[in-house]
């Protein structure tokens, strides 16, 4: 089994990239820095690295949201837009998706692959910062994170930014990796994220660091219980989670009344 990084807990002015405890302003750079290196073939190392099962996710995370025809929904750290792309063809031409990112690099290309489909009508684009994000109160119905939340340099002030932004009977989703609950399967994962996915990630995306950071930020995350938790302070109700794949991936859905 390989093990954890057990350097000291990060203190107020500090925080984690990765097994490194560096400053909140050195680990913006860093994530901004690696996204914007994996870009290109972020799509195919997500196909690569999950054996296709990405899709899935985030299709099982979308059923969750209870997404209709006219909902206002913000997908927050959208990346290539994948997401975005499935809440366009759900809310349809009365609603809209904003789809929004901290990296430019990766919401180009995401806003280049919608206009390529055709998805034009029904969406917009936003470079903004998750903790502080510039839409009015009450502005969405519905918003959704896929796979974004655990790079977010302070998670309780983007959970904060996201209840304000939705309206009443509004629904907050977030899909991100979470804790295996399968005890024996855990060696295992540890050995294929740890190890294999840096050598994927160099012979594939000419990028071995990045993917090293991307498999040891799933360690850093929250587990389910502490990010409903986390939710619950910042303001949601109704709080739950789903595992899915025996806890590697888990949907946390949370209400605003």
């Amino acid at each position: 089994m390989i093990a954890v990084s057990s350097e000291h807990p990060p203190t107020p002015e500090e925080t984690h990239f990765g097994f490194q405890t560096v400053s909140p302003t050195e680990k913006t750079r860093r994530v901004g820095q690696v996204f914007e290196s994996v870009a290109q073939r972020y799509d195919l190392m997500n196909d690569l690295m999950s054996l296709g099962l990405h899709r899935l996710w985030k299709q099982q995370a979308l059923r969750f949201a209870g997404l209709r025809p006219g909902h206002r929904v913000l997908d927050l750290a959208a990346g290539t837009a994948d997401l975005s792309r499935s809440i366009a063809n759900r809310v349809g031409p009365t609603g809209f998706v904003m789809a929004c990112d901290i990296n430019p690099a990766m919401l180009t290309l995401g806003r280049d692959r919608l206009t390529d489909a055709g998805i034009v009508g029904n969406v917009g684009y936003a470079i903004a910062d998750a903790e502080r994000l510039p839409f009015p109160d009450q502005s969405f119905e519905r918003v959704t994170i896929g796979f974004g939340l655990r790079n977010f340099t302070h998670k309780e002030r983007a959970l904060e930014a996201i209840r304000r932004v939705l309206r009443p009977a509004g629904r907050a989703i977030i899909l991100e990796f979470s804790s295996l609950y399968v005890r024996p399967l855990r060696p295992l994962y540890d050995l294929y994220s740890l190890r294999f996915l840096p050598l994927l990630g160099r012979f594939v995306a000419r990028d071995q660091d990045s993917y090293r950071y991307l498999a040891e930020s799933i360690r850093r995350h929250p587990d389910q219980q502490t990010l409903k938790a986390m939710m619950e302070a910042a303001g949601f109700e109704d709080c739950d989670y789903v595992n899915l794949s025996g806890g590697l991936v888990a949907v946390h859905r949370g209400h605003v009344y």
